[in-house]
């Protein structure tokens, strides 16, 4: 046999580049499957961001006549930064689960619920006493 017929030896599963390594340190590969749906959970999240983002400049724009203006702001701002919160809160929420899964450990509990919960009902009471009060 000549060295261009030799088998040539099976490589591998390919590296990962060095951000993937360093934010993903050790364990093995989880199923695929269960890192698509992280993925999904996360793009989940950054929608419900992007909704809270659109909810503060809508409350800014569009509610001059219902509110006054440092409610206005002050509720506008809040959306906003749950937003921002939210986007940040995703971001490391996925790459937990996503560590989890390599070390075969507990999922962590989801911080961003009760945030996500108590920003909403404090926004959605802001807005109903102004309604009532109106």
């Amino acid at each position: 046999m000549t060295n261009s017929e030799q088998p040539t030896p099976a490589a591998g599963p390919p590296s990962r580049g060095r951000l993937a390594r360093r934010l993903l340190p050790g364990g093995e590969e989880p199923d695929p499957r269960f890192t698509l749906a992280n993925e999904r959970t996360f793009l989940a999240w950054i929608r419900t961001s992007l909704a809270m983002l659109a909810g503060g400049i809508a409350v800014e724009a569009f509610t001059s006549g219902l509110f006054l203006e440092p409610v206005r702001k002050g509720l506008a701002v809040i959306l906003l930064l749950l937003g921002m919160m939210l986007s940040g809160g995703a971001a490391v929420r996925w790459l937990r689960v996503e560590r989890s899964m390599r070390n075969k450990a507990p999922l962590p509990l989801p911080l961003l619920v009760p945030l996500l919960a108590g920003a909403g009902a404090l926004a959605a009471a802001v807005v109903v006493v102004f309604i009532l009060l109106r």
